[in-house]
């Protein structure tokens, strides 16, 4: 009965000392590209054009900071999304993952230009249309920031605004 006690205790002794002479490797996710996005951490409450309350939003570093992870409410509580947004060092674009609470989906891809992240993506809309989606956020120097999603039914020709929104932190 010794024997294999013993021998047990002897592999997790050595397990152990392996992992601690070999320690996991750290996220590299700490580069300039990485933190490109940055400027949408935090709480916010956002508004419509007309001043109106739109929702609150959460946006959080997960993931060693290599993700940021956003949680959306409708401002009447109806309507309720996550999107999970990552640079992919291999592509040298940012992506984004969305879901929400009504069945809907984006993944859309991009990056920074003139300061602003700009993602887009291909999508269905309720008719079962394809078409194209395109989210811009603009941070303002005052520390507020403004949200934009457009969609175009004719492949970029003419695009419509579908959502304005100013985003101001939560207190």
């Amino acid at each position: 009965m010794k024997t294999p006690i013993l021998f047990t205790l002897f592999v997790i002794t050595r397990i152990c000392a392996t992992a601690q002479a070999n320690p996991a490797p750290t996220a590299s996710c700490n580069t300039p590209q990485h933190r490109a996005f940055d400027f949408w951490i935090g709480t916010w409450s956002v508004t419509n054009p007309q001043g109106k309350p739109a929702g609150k939003n959460e946006i959080r570093v997960m993931q060693d900071g290599c993700l940021l992870q956003e949680n959306w409410t409708s401002a009447n509580g109806v309507y309720k999304g996550t999107s999970y947004n990552y640079y992919n060092a291999f592509t040298g674009q940012w992506n984004q993952t969305w879901v929400d609470n009504q069945g809907g989906t984006l993944l859309l891809t991009g990056g920074i230009e003139n300061g602003n992240m700009i993602l887009s993506g291909k999508s269905k809309n309720i008719q079962g249309q394809w078409q194209l989606d395109r989210i811009t956020w603009t941070p303002h120097p005052q520390g507020t920031l403004q949200q934009v999603w457009e969609v175009s039914a004719d492949e970029g020709k003419t695009w419509s605004k579908i959502f304005d929104g100013l985003y101001q932190r939560s207190q």
